[in-house]
């Protein structure tokens, strides 16, 4: 049985996950066992996991999560994956492109001393041109530069290491620092920097890795605008708007 496990929370995503799981499907380094983690759906997400699973060239598990929220479905998924001997954790979502070489990087990257690997995300090709993806990578940048200056975010708070932006549809950690920093933060999103600084007070052992891909669906900022999605990642929610689109 494989060391490194991929998980992939889906609400609602009978329309976006076959391509992601086609993504999977592609990658040069196919040691390793897949969990989807169906998180109240109500559509046919689940039943498009398990007809990928009889042709997948990897196992693949299919968790039902009733409890509403990215963090709870990932912290089910991760649990399980621990639970069956995994050592090595991945994690994108399912509207998210992963680039070929993206388990190979991660699982290279974690081989090399990190606790906890960030990638590189993109903006989808398929729903954006040239200009479109230009913009994206501008405000990944604003994004991560606003979180290095953020007072809460400097060393003086307890942190073992500096901030760097994490994007949990691109993120790999051992299992062991996971269960040492007490998993993901059982909520809707957003999580990840709450998470990304749970594990900055236990270890310094933070990496960025470029060659750990993801192209990512950009539904959020279509949906809430620029100011409503700065509003959303600095957890004040999703203001006049519904449901988060992701």
């Amino acid at each position: 049985m494989s060391a490194l496990w991929v998980v992939v929370p889906a609400h609602q995503e009978a329309a976006r996950l076959g391509a992601t799981l086609d993504a999977l499907a592609a990658q040069r380094d196919k040691d390793f066992t897949l969990v989807v983690v169906d998180n109240a759906s109500t559509d046919t997400t689940a039943e498009q996991a398990r007809r990928f699973a009889r042709r997948a060239p990897f196992p693949v598990h299919v968790l039902r999560e009733e409890e509403k929220g990215v963090g709870c479905a990932v912290d089910t998924g991760f649990r399980y994956a621990i639970g069956n001997g995994a050592t090595l954790l991945a994690r994108t979502d399912a509207d998210c492109l992963p680039h070929p070489g993206w388990t190979a990087a991660a699982r290279d990257a974690l081989a090399r001393g990190a606790g906890l690997v960030c990638g590189r995300i993109e903006a989808r090709r398929d729903e954006h041109g040239s200009w479109g993806r230009a913009v994206f990578r501008g405000l990944v940048r604003l994004a991560a530069l606003f979180g290095r200056v953020r007072p809460a975010h400097r060393r003086r708070h307890g942190y073992l290491a500096p901030y760097r932006m994490h994007a949990g549809n691109n993120m790999a950690v051992t299992a062991a620092l996971y269960e040492a920093v007490g998993g993901m933060p059982r909520r809707p999103s957003p999580t990840d920097r709450l998470f990304l600084n749970r594990v900055r007070r236990r270890t310094s052992a933070v990496v960025h890795a470029r060659d750990m891909i993801v192209e990512n669906s950009t539904r959020r900022l279509r949906a809430y605008g620029l100011l409503g999605t700065a509003r959303w990642y600095l957890d004040k929610g999703p203001g006049r708007h519904g449901e988060d689109p992701r």
